[in-house]
């Protein structure tokens, strides 16, 4: 654009100078003639570069899903090809699934031994329940015959005290006394032994038997879910539309679950466009303004766009988290830029842009407009470039 304006202006003063000689071509003149355009194009350029900033560093970024298996076993299908367009949910690739349905099929068959061994233990609770009635009622029928029994004793004491009685019936209640008292001893210590079972109870006060059943139980219906969700993992869906490039895996090859292998890279339609601008440039920058960017892969082409926002970060504004006090020395870093993104205008939504395509773009602020078309005249001019193809081999 600058040479173009310069090429108009020398038009222009051979016009003058030369043509019509409308003025003389003397020292004062020449010296007017040189300083105009240098002064009004360096002015010119201060402005534009606030008012309609450019940046020769547009970038088109997708999102990559680096594919890492969520289970490891033989890969037995691959189900797309290379930069092969896939949807959401769509099968990449199967994992032998044999191994994962036997661990399925262990564990439903194990799930119903565990109910069983739970119902039981509830049985068991609810007969110690009834052993220990059946033991307190035990424990009192004792308690009135040796009641009776003790009364009996002193009956036939007294008789063979007075001679009226005889010695054996004497003898006989005190024998029929102390069974009694074995009995008795033996019914209490049953049931303290039926009460220490049934009061071996975990903090919710539920049996022990009844909570390692319980316990177990639904330990093996966690572990059926996760054999289920494992076999679930044998088929790999696509995360999202888009592409698998430079695909090497193949029926065959083992899949492991390790994040540092993935087994493909998947490439998702999901892009980001921005421009990186020097940071004193996007003073006026505010999102919704309107915006035209020139990819190389499409020369001649103007792309409309407006900005999304501006990503307010750089690593330069990041301190690195360990135990040393950060490093202030000068160390002559270059000025970081700003990535501004933008959102491509509808009517070329629809445009292939491919993932790592560069190339230029401008911002026209709110401010300037009327200078705003000499921005847009460069970037045509600088997209008619992109035809030539600079090399020589």
């Amino acid at each position: 654009m600058e040479i173009l304006l310069l090429a108009i202006y020398g038009c222009i003063v051979w016009l003058v100078f030369f043509k019509y000689k409308l003025l003389p071509w003397n020292t004062f003149t020449q010296a007017v003639a040189i300083i105009i355009p240098v002064v009004s194009i360096a002015i010119l350029i201060l402005f534009l570069n606030i008012v309609a900033p450019s940046s020769h560093d547009v970038r088109v970024i997708n999102y990559n899903v680096e594919v890492v298996p969520a289970v490891s076993g033989l890969v037995t299908e691959v189900n797309v090809e290379p930069n092969q367009h896939v949807k959401k949910g769509e099968v990449l690739y199967k994992i032998d699934p044999v191994p994962f349905e036997w661990k399925v099929k262990d564990l439903q068959a194990r799930i119903p031994m565990l109910e069983a061994k739970l119902i039981s233990a509830k049985a068991y609770d609810a007969e110690l329940e009834n052993q220990i009635e059946a033991a307190s009622s035990n424990v009192s029928m004792i308690d009135a015959q040796l009641e009776l029994a003790m009364k009996r004793l002193e009956q036939t004491q007294e008789l063979a005290l007075s001679g009226a009685g005889s010695k054996f019936d004497y003898e006989e209640a005190q024998a029929n006394v102390k069974h009694l008292q074995a009995q008795k001893a033996a019914a209490q210590a049953q049931k303290s032994q039926y009460i220490q079972r049934i009061s071996a109870v975990v903090s919710d006060g539920e049996l022990s038997e009844i909570a390692q059943a319980r316990a177990d139980l639904e330990q093996a219906k966690a572990q059926l879910e996760e054999a289920k969700w494992k076999l679930e993992q044998t088929v790999y869906r696509a995360p999202a539309d888009g592409r698998v490039v430079n695909l090497q895996l193949r029926p065959g090859a083992m899949a492991v679950q390790f994040p540092i292998k993935p087994v493909m890279t998947f490439i998702e339609d999901e892009q980001w466009v921005t421009a990186l601008f020097h940071q004193n440039e996007i003073r006026y920058v505010e999102p919704g303004q309107e915006a035209e960017i020139a990819l190389k892969t499409y020369p001649n082409r103007i792309i409309k766009c407006e900005v999304d926002h501006i990503v307010w970060a750089n690593a330069q504004g990041q301190l690195k988290v360990s135990g040393t006090l950060p490093d202030t020395q000068d160390t002559h870093l270059e000025e970081g830029r700003f990535a501004v993104r933008l959102k491509i205008a509808e009517e070329d939504r629809d445009l292939f842009l491919a993932p790592g395509a560069v190339g230029q773009g401008a911002i026209y602020t709110d401010h300037g407009a009327i200078i705003h078309l000499v921005r847009k005249v460069i970037i045509r001019v600088g997209t008619k470039m992109d035809w030539l193809v600079l090399k020589l081999h």
